[in-house]
């Protein structure tokens, strides 16, 4: 399943706000500064849970409009389909209207909301293979010869060579590296979303960079000369 949305070296991690530049500081106005921002934060985030537990309608498209295309990108990197895709994110906003009177705070709002993101994504993939197993099955009862398909053409790129490695992780790797690497969520918030311990966030992680570089890194080939 190629991985469509990917579009940063696996290196790269994308924060999930924008960085706002920064002075240098003594420690203890940076503490406070930092201390300021996240209590801020928290206060949008609980403004926004009680909005949209009031039935605001403008709460949710703010909701969208804050973190629509961060879902999206989510989806589509999960589900392999830009079209998957926006009917996972559609489905997730219904999901929330329909629960958001379950929300408790004990999790950030928008934590939870991609929690559900994640749950829908994971139950439209179920969906699929199962409806793939089905196509197996009818095509194994109909006897008509099928052409079979051609191999796809390799893709230079190291983009290309990322999906495919991506593709060869087990579903948790993948997806744990995704939250972290690409969304920028930190292990806290994905064992929230998977219901992992930050321990497993963290070995899963691990696990997903080492397999990622022995796929993509070349193979080392011994001297066949016997040179000294």
């Amino acid at each position: 399943m190629g991985m469509m949305g990917l579009a940063l070296a696996w290196e790269t991690r994308i924060p999930p706000v924008a960085q706002r530049e920064r002075r240098v500081e003594p420690f203890g106005k940076q503490a406070a500064a930092s201390d300021s921002v996240a209590e801020t934060i928290r206060a949008e985030d609980l403004a926004l849970a009680t909005a949209c537990q009031s039935g605001d309608l403008h709460a949710y498209e703010r909701l969208y409009t804050l973190h629509g295309a961060r879902m999206k990108n989510l989806a589509r990197n999960i589900l392999g389909s830009s079209m998957d895709a926006e009917d996972a994110v559609q489905e997730t906003f219904l999901k929330v209207q329909r629960s958001v009177g379950s929300f408790r705070g004990q999790s950030s709002f928008v934590t939870w909301t991609f929690r559900i993101l994640v749950n829908t994504c994971y139950d439209a993939r179920r969906s699929r293979l199962r409806k793939k197993e089905v196509a197996v099955e009818e095509e194994r009862e109909d006897a008509t010869p099928r052409p079979e398909p051609r191999a796809a053409s390799a893709h230079p790129t190291l983009r290309m060579a990322l999906e495919r490695a991506l593709a060869k992780l087990t579903r948790h790797q993948r997806d744990v590296f995704l939250l972290y690497e690409v969304e920028g969520f930190r292990h806290g918030e994905i064992s929230e979303m998977l219901e992992i311990s930050e321990a497993a966030s963290k070995n899963t992680l691990f696990q997903a960079k080492k397999n990622l570089r022995q796929m993509l890194e070349p193979p080392r080939h011994s001297d066949a000369s016997g040179a000294r």
